[in-house]
């Protein structure tokens, strides 16, 4: 399966709208995952697999996607969040937010069933 692109129809859009491929793109298996190890700075290859522990396969895969989304870049020290790919780690900050105050809430309800 190609890379999504905006404009292209992607999972659940023929129209390709932006919002659409990039939640198509990071929804892929261990997408959000190799962003989230590039966060503190770049991995090569090898650290990067060990990091996510996933198949070399999957990685390659994945790295091509977000290289070719210009999220992830190749460096001289590796693997690397373009300014692209930080500003969307930034842009998730609310998301990360959002689901640790649900997590809480669904421990608190466990509480309650509990209680």
């Amino acid at each position: 399966m190609p890379a999504p692109r905006p404009g292209n129809p992607v999972r659940g859009s023929r129209t390709g709208r932006p919002i659409m491929a990039a939640l198509d793109l990071l929804g892929r298996r261990w997408a959000l995952r190799v962003l989230w190890e590039l966060r503190d700075g770049p991995l090569s290859f090898r650290p990067l697999q060990d990091a996510c522990g996933i198949s070399p396969s999957v990685l390659n895969t994945r790295i091509g996607e977000l290289r070719a989304a210009g999220i992830v870049a190749l460096g001289d020290s590796g693997y690397t969040l373009t300014p692209d790919g930080l500003s969307l780690l930034e842009s998730l900050q609310p998301l990360l937010a959002w689901a640790e105050a649900w997590a809480g809430k669904a421990e608190d309800g466990k509480a309650k069933d509990r209680g």
